[in-house]
């Protein structure tokens, strides 16, 4: 995309981390930012401060993995501003644990946000794009999505949040090569941060009611939590510069988006154990303490 001035980006997950910081550029490059986000007041407050900013801001809460809820925002935007330039699916939830230990509930929830989240957004969003481009042969758009290193990678202790974001991976290359098919004014990229400090690893304070579980949290689950919240909370990255890697890519139409560009070389050695039948790598094999440590805290009686 050659020119943000004056377009209009719609980002989920826009009360606060890679979302927020991603209105605060589109307001700055002069873009019309419709935000959303399932937390009503820090929704609130984040608006304020890109209205500040002079942006014209469309707030809208809603809860992603809700068909209708997408819908029904796809309808304000087009009314607001007509079909948006930019979409950011970036809206996400992080779960761990034991892969069996995973209740129903769980399931539900991380598989509502982090996949259906981005399906409703693709499906909400991509037809109106392409009647826009139909339309003038000047528009331009791209639709970026937020996946993880988790969504090429398999770390253990982590596995529904894994499968949600192999999910969105798989989705984003399919959405890049069907637009290719289609159109060449619409483009596609995803997004795949390692450790960032952000509010993921406090997703708990938006889990709806209805998939509430009353069971505790079980051993493994306290000890992903806590990996999370060190391995997050330490990140040297910034979500400010994630979101300028997003809008970098935008405009040079580049897929892939990494916050991390070193972890690669642990996505090639699982492409190699694919390759060559080898049996997973052990992930633990740089800092094997690590992987010991974990090891003992799980089999501890």
């Amino acid at each position: 995309m050659k020119t943000f001035q004056g377009r209009t980006a719609v980002i989920t997950g826009a009360a606060s981390g890679f979302g927020l910081e991603t209105s605060r550029i589109a307001a700055r490059l002069g873009m019309n930012v419709v935000m959303a986000d399932v937390q009503q007041d820090a929704l609130d407050t984040a608006a304020a401060e890109i209205t500040a900013l002079g942006a014209p801001v469309l707030a809208h809460r809603l809860d992603v993995s809700k068909a209708t809820e997408v819908e029904a925002l796809g309808a304000a935007v087009l009314t607001r501003f007509g079909a948006p330039h930019f979409v950011f699916n970036n809206a996400g939830i992080g779960a761990g644990g034991l892969i069996w230990e995973n209740t129903v509930k769980d399931w539900e929830w991380v598989i509502g946000v982090n996949i259906m989240g981005v399906a409703h957004g693709v499906r909400v969003f991509t037809p109106m794009m392409l009647a826009a481009a139909k339309a003038d042969p000047a528009y331009e758009g791209h639709i970026t999505n937020t996946a993880s290193m988790a969504g090429l990678l398999n770390a253990p202790n982590m596995g529904v949040y894994n499968v949600s974001k192999h999910a969105v991976v798989a989705l984003s290359e399919t959405l890049y090569q069907d637009l290719r098919l289609v159109t060449d004014q619409i483009s596609a990229s995803v997004l795949c941060p390692f450790f960032v400090p952000t509010g993921i690893t406090k997703s708990h304070r938006n889990r709806p009611g209805e998939l509430q579980d009353d069971a505790k949290p079980t051993r493994s689950q306290l000890i992903g939590q806590a990996m999370s919240d060190k391995a997050v909370g330490s990140g040297k990255v910034s979500a400010a510069q994630v979101a300028q890697f997003v809008f970098d890519a935008v405009a040079e139409r580049r897929f892939y988006v990494y916050s991390h560009p070193r972890a690669l070389a642990t996505v090639q050695t699982r492409l190699e154990d694919i390759m060559t039948q080898r049996n997973p790598t052990d992930p633990f094999a740089h800092k094997p303490e690590l992987g010991e440590q974990l090891k003992a805290q799980l089999r501890a009686e």
